[in-house]
């Protein structure tokens, strides 16, 4: 198997970048492979000095940050030098072959935009995690790229889903769903009745509107929606996720009957924590860009980084990018070519 080149953004999370330094370490012990560290040389340097572990961990140097409270558009413009811009920049002259970022997600498809450039045809990226559901998983986008969506905007993100459900998946024809508030076809907001027909006549696997109930029934691969209700989705699966398994396990040990089945289900329920767990998958790729992009949350530590590392070697492995190139490209260049 050929080298896969890691470029790791080593000044993006919350803690930066204590929990960069840590994933890459813990990156090189795991994978042969060379992983370039950016940010700051001599702050990074001295905290990779000493440890064995780093020897496969290459630093190159950006003296500015990007802060998760600063502008996208001034984060991209005015801070060339920064470690997302740096980064990026490795990518798009061919000396990397994903990067990775628990930056500040707007400021990183905005400098991602301005120095990658978009795949040909393509109107907006989209972020694109994938959920576990009922019987698998289903890819969920855009959960926060695009507040404001276009129709068109959501037939690509469906083409650019169903891409992802086959090399991230393996799924031949994913069942293609539109979030909505009923599976009637005159079910939503406008922006969903007008969507429906184009979405009908894309030649996809178009299952109709879809509930959120339907695709944690695993009654879809790819739910489409635009970023605003993606986000609002996403965060909410996160928070009942999270209140579920607090009380659960509050209440299985407010009593000694209860504590002591909770010992024998002990094993069901850590392999329900890691399935419902956003660090099991550490990042999520920008679909539509020309280069291999993950973003990771903010609040990742090094255990995240370290699964973001893995879901971009996978990227990078199953030719995630020629295949949306090769998919992508042609559709939506006959399309601008017949309207």
């Amino acid at each position: 198997m050929s080298t896969i080149r890691v470029v790791l953004d080593g000044m993006g999370s919350d803690d930066h970048p204590r929990p960069e330094v840590e994933a890459a370490c813990a990156a090189a012990e795991r994978w042969p492979d060379p992983l370039t560290l950016v940010g700051p040389r001599r702050l990074l340097e001295s905290m990779l000095t000493g440890d064995g572990r780093s020897r496969n961990v290459t630093v190159v140097d950006a003296s500015e940050v990007v802060e998760m409270t600063d502008r996208p558009a001034g984060a991209a413009r005015g801070k060339a030098d920064s470690s997302m811009a740096v980064g990026l920049d490795l990518l798009r002259d061919g000396q990397a072959d994903v990067f990775v970022t628990a930056g500040n997600t707007g400021a990183a498809m905005t400098t991602a935009l301005l120095r990658l450039g978009r795949l040909r045809g393509v109107r907006r990226p989209a972020l694109a995690p994938i959920f576990p559901v009922a019987g698998g998983r289903a890819v969920v986008l855009d959960i926060g790229a695009n507040v404001d969506c276009k129709p068109e905007f959501l037939v690509q993100f469906a083409v650019m889903g169903s891409v992802y459900a086959q090399t991230a998946l393996g799924i031949r024809s994913p069942r293609v769903g539109l979030l909505s508030i009923g599976e009637e076809a005159g079910k939503g907001t406008e922006l969903i009745h007008e969507t429906y027909p184009l979405l009908a006549a894309a030649g996809l696997n178009f299952v109709g509107n879809v509930e959120p109930k339907e695709v944690y029934a695993g009654q879809v691969d790819v739910a489409v929606t635009d970023g605003f209700t993606g986000n609002v989705f996403l965060k909410t699966s996160e928070a009942v996720a999270r209140f579920l398994t607090e009380t659960i396990r509050r209440e299985i040990t407010s009593a000694p009957l209860t504590a002591a089945g909770g010992l024998l289900a002990r094993p069901a329920f850590a392999r329900v924590r890691r399935l419902l767990d956003p660090a099991e998958y550490g990042a999520v790729p920008l679909l539509g860009i020309n280069g291999l992009v993950f973003i990771g949350h903010g609040r990742s530590d090094a255990r995240a980084l370290v699964s973001a590392i893995a879901a971009a070697r996978s990227a990078v492995e199953s030719g995630l990018l020629e295949a949306l190139r090769s998919a992508v490209e042609p559709f939506f260049g006959q399309r601008h070519a017949t309207a």
